[in-house]
């Protein structure tokens, strides 16, 4: 490596993992290689290059791809470092390998850029934690880094740099605002999903949405748009969109992917392309200086952006794709070390803070109360009483979690009961209660399963007749460690379907979510465990 930098062996798993300060530094960087580039100044190139023919780069597509994997091996022939390529038809995957083990071997053999495309959600998170544990404790002196070439329905993030920097160019490098029409199939559309974080280096950015309902954008990448400030606005055809006056000057189509959509979908084929697909009858509508952008591939028969306008001012997509190579180029000499030097970030990262959730009320010099007992709860001498369990939920869904707390504390077993009650002053507003009597201990351990999926309950150990121990249970931020968590999310790497052997982790959102440590898939506290799953 000929320099280091706060780039060299990163991963981009997904396209947050650099921030919008970062990918700003890429971009310009990309100008200046695009602009040596054309004009073949071998000076500039040459500090972009990596050259070391030991440096090992290689690529690992599982699914089909012509441009990103072709930009990404031109990218790295550009560098003059060793290039790679995993034949899955003939590797260990198809003899029951983990993707672990396999990259656990790629790793030890003097590779350090993987460039992973998959059908399966997370895969390149999972292989930067146990690949770096791998090189750690083999002494690689390259800690592997992973690019992530795009992963199922879940994100594409060099396909958004690319965008990114096109958008930008359009936007005579501007990135103070951005009004963006998405059209086409935004439900299955990973690279559209990446946009919903992606575009944030724009100061201010409006998104229409322009799909049918079988086609919409998922809720969750809605929500982050909303989340992270976007003005979103919703049309269920261009035609619609084109009813109103406000029309972006920028939008980005994408194929329909029906062939996934099964038999009642691909009934109403013809309806759901006609929604999506550019006409020449639409042409008068379109402002000048407007462009149109597509990731490609684009099909021959139903192109949703037709052949004939190719020659016309509209085809920002040719020089978007070409776009990709230089992007690439750039990413790969960043990882390496080779640019990025004298980068500074004006971002003080945060500290972390030990979030307690687990509170012991201290009983200490506390003046005893007149009991309450809830109706037909009986008072137990010893044992433990879990109280406020779903507070304000109806008795049904209270009685059915309870269930699942018994199953998670492992209390099937002993004896005691639940119950559903108002108790108290609030005759309107149910809660769970669980009462186990006997000699009962909780570690540790237990607690935080406990406040995982009970938060906002009461624990109660009672000894003698008395509460010997009180404790109040918040959510935790983060939740893992416990054999019994899985993500829903079929297409996970962590999903036990797969059985990749890759440990659940979820951690808490700001609307007290957890989400996938992976594939990002949201989950309430009482989606997150196997027994409720099965």
């Amino acid at each position: 490596m000929k320099n280091t930098s706060v780039f060299t062996g990163r991963s981009l798993c997904v396209i947050e993992d650099f921030t919008k300060e970062e990918r700003l530094y890429l971009f310009e960087q990309a100008r200046i290689l695009k602009r040596a580039m054309e004009e073949q100044d071998e000076a500039t190139l040459s500090r972009f290059r990596i050259d070391d023919r030991d440096f090992g780069i290689y690529e690992v597509f599982l699914e089909d791809s012509t441009r990103t994997k072709e930009s990404f091996r031109n990218a790295a022939n550009f560098h003059h470092a060793k290039v790679s390529e995993l034949n899955s038809d003939s590797s260990s995957f198809n003899k029951g390998e983990s993707y672990a083990d396999t990259f656990f071997t790629l790793s030890g053999y003097s590779n350090t850029i993987f460039i992973v495309r998959s059908r399966l959600e997370g895969v390149c998170r999972w292989l930067e934690e146990s690949c770096s544990a791998y090189a750690a404790r083999n002494r690689l002196w390259r800690k592997p880094a992973f690019i992530n070439a795009g992963d199922g329905r879940h994100e594409h993030p060099t396909q958004e740099l690319l965008d990114e920097f096109t958008f930008l160019e359009d936007n005579d490098y501007s990135h103070e605002e951005l009004h963006l029409a998405l059209v086409g199939d935004l439900f299955h559309g990973r690279t559209v999903h990446s946009k919903a974080d992606g575009l944030t280096i724009f100061n201010r950015v409006k998104i229409d949405l322009i799909a049918p309902p079988e086609l919409a954008m998922p809720e969750l990448y809605v929500e982050k748009m909303v989340d992270n400030g976007f003005e979103v606005r919703t049309f269920a055809s261009i035609d619609d969109y084109l009813d109103q006056e406000d029309v972006a000057k920028k939008w980005y189509f994408t194929r329909p992917q029906l062939e996934r959509m099964g038999e009642q979908i691909l009934k109403r084929e013809a309806q759901l392309r006609h929604a999506i697909t550019f006409r020449r009858d639409l042409l008068p509508n379109i402002a000048e200086g407007t462009k149109f952008y597509h990731p490609l591939p684009r099909h021959k028969q139903h192109p949703t952006i037709p052949t004939f306008l190719d020659s016309t001012p509209l085809n920002g997509w040719e020089r978007q794709s070409i776009n990709g190579m230089y992007v690439r180029i750039v990413l790969l000499a960043m990882i390496a070390g080779t640019i990025g030097s004298e980068f500074k970030s004006s971002v003080v990262p945060k500290s972390v803070q030990r979030e307690e959730y687990i509170h012991e009320v201290d009983l200490a010099g506390r003046q005893p109360k007149e009991k309450v007992i809830s109706e037909g709860v009986q008072p137990i001498h010893n044992g433990l009483v879990i109280d406020h369990i779903l507070r304000g939920e109806d008795p049904t869904s209270i009685r059915d979690h309870m269930r699942l707390i018994s199953s998670v504390l492992g209390l099937d077993e002993a004896k005691g009961g639940e119950w559903v009650s108002t108790g108290g002053k609030e005759r309107e507003c149910f809660k769970g209660i669980i009462f186990r009597p006997g000699n009962v201990e909780l570690s540790r351990k237990h607690l935080k399963r406990l406040a995982a999926v009970a938060p906002g309950c009461t624990l109660n150990l009672i000894k003698d007749g008395a509460v010997a121990h009180k404790y109040r249970l918040s959510l935790p931020p983060r939740i893992y460690n416990f054999e019994d968590l899985g993500c829903t999310n079929e297409a996970c790497i962590s999903h036990p379907d797969q059985s990749e052997g890759v440990p659940a982790l979820f951690l808490r959102r700001h609307d007290n979510h957890f989400v996938c440590a992976y594939c990002e898939k949201p989950h309430t506290f009482k989606e997150i465990w196997k027994s409720r799953n099965k």
